[in-house]
């Protein structure tokens, strides 16, 4: 599996960058080689249960003066359903969905808003403080 970027954010709030190359959401933890190390080694080990969400990313910077659209574009392609998760901390993400099911540790979304850093974002249940399709 070729790696890919992500930024991981804890339910704490502390935030990672980095490559990863073993995420899968079925799995209870993964391997994250973080932006400062360098790709020295098969990474730090990460545990999703300790997690907010995992950003799949476009680059690690992103577009600090872009706002994030909360809706859909008119016509566009959707995989899913629509729907909007409120997090514990107060964050809104739009999107939609395939799978979501709360009794699973997680579920990925795709952000409503094609100029997004985000090409898609695994989210921890747990960090969920409210769910609804749109």
């Amino acid at each position: 599996m070729e790696p890919v970027k992500v930024v991981i954010r804890y339910a704490n709030g502390k935030l990672l960058k980095g490559f990863t190359n073993d995420f899968f959401p079925n799995k209870p933890s993964f391997h994250l080689n973080p932006v400062e190390l360098g790709n020295k080694d098969k990474g730090i080990e990460i545990p999703v249960n300790q997690l907010k969400a995992v950003f799949f990313v476009k680059d690690f910077d992103g577009d600090p003066s872009h706002y994030e659209l909360k809706r859909f574009a008119e016509g566009g392609q959707l995989s899913g359903r629509k729907a909007e998760v409120k997090f514990v901390d107060g964050e809104v993400l739009v999107g939609s969905t395939l799978g979501y099911d709360p009794k699973r540790p997680g579920f990925f979304i795709t952000p409503a808003d094609s100029q997004s850093n985000n090409l898609r974002v695994f989210v921890v249940s747990s960090a969920v403080k409210t769910f609804r399709f749109l």
